[in-house]
């Protein structure tokens, strides 16, 4: 089952991608804060629907799910920053290598070996994220070079070039993680878990809505924000069949999962207008050949 899991989660990530870059608006320092009240406050409805339709929730499992908590709304925040910066976007699947390291500490210390069919599906897709990587950031090197000549100073964010896919990657990763040690060992159920997150989510919506529109007394935007709340369904429906992807088998599902960074510059691409190279599909093409071996695998298996 966790293969269907995170086949739904990825193409609902991919599409969280495109939208929150579609409403993310690079004169709007206020712009991040925006799509966490979007997104929080998505995550808040669904979570009262699951709490009235009888899902059970224990208070308690707040505490017991924070550390996987924090990394996750750390890691989204500092996405959302990311985002507003343009010429740095093509070069976020480096931050998707987090399944990668999530995968090395799951097998560090949690033991959890996977097959061989396994083995080679996530050798594909961890080569195909940062081969990805390389490929985007050769052309964000290139768009750099051409904003520089235009508006000089603008696009000199060199240091958050680096900063932000690299800490992504880690709080991201620590965060798949601590989820494969808090749900494997039923320290917390999946419902609970996916409850906990997305009203502590819900939180943040309210702390940023406060800021952004009654201190700040920022007004809304129809065509920014619009994208904002698409993206907030996207990324919430994601959550929700992550948390039973990696519940059931984090070692496979959490690099598996990490390829959704290839479909989301995919989309961009069709929904963008933005050229593929032929270095996008076979990136494409290798990622996409190691899922197909991680789904024989679950047949296999099953």
């Amino acid at each position: 089952m966790w293969f269907i899991l995170s086949l739904v989660t990825i193409m609902f990530w991919g599409g969280s991608d495109l939208f929150s870059k579609m409403g993310s608006n690079p004169s709007d320092k206020y712009s991040h804060w925006k799509i966490v009240v979007a997104v929080g406050t998505v995550m808040g409805l669904h979570a009262t629907f699951e709490l009235l339709t009888g899902t059970k929730f224990y208070p308690i499992d707040f505490i017991k799910y924070l550390p996987a908590t924090f990394f996750y709304v750390s890691s989204m925040i500092l996405g959302y920053v990311g985002l507003r910066y343009i010429m740095l976007s093509v070069s976020s699947p480096i931050c998707n290598s987090s399944g990668a390291v999530a995968c090395i500490l799951c097998l560090i210390f949690l033991r959890q070996m996977p097959d061989a069919l396994s083995w080679i599906g996530i050798i594909l897709v961890c080569a195909g994220v940062i081969g990805l990587a390389f490929v985007e950031k050769k052309y964000d090197d290139e768009a750099h070079e051409l904003a520089e000549k235009e508006e000089n100073k603008k696009f000199k964010t060199g240091f958050i070039a680096v900063f932000f896919p690299i800490f992504y990657c880690l709080l991201d990763g620590f965060g798949t993680f601590a989820d494969a040690i808090l749900l494997d060992k039923r320290f917390v159920g999946e419902d609970s878990a996916n409850i906990a997150y997305e009203y502590t989510f819900f939180i943040m919506a309210v702390i940023s809505f406060i800021y952004v529109y009654v201190i700040k007394k920022q007004k809304p935007e129809f065509k920014w924000d619009l994208p904002k709340w698409l993206g907030a369904g996207c990324e919430t429906a994601g959550q929700f069949a992550y948390i039973y992807a990696i519940g059931d088998k984090p070692t496979v599902a959490a690099p598996m999962i990490s390829a959704y960074c290839v479909f989301s510059v995919l989309l961009s691409r069709i929904f963008l207008k933005e050229k593929l190279s032929l270095k996008h599909y076979l990136i494409i093409f290798t990622v996409f050949a190691g899922i197909i071996f991680m789904g024989i695998s679950e047949g296999l298996a099953e």
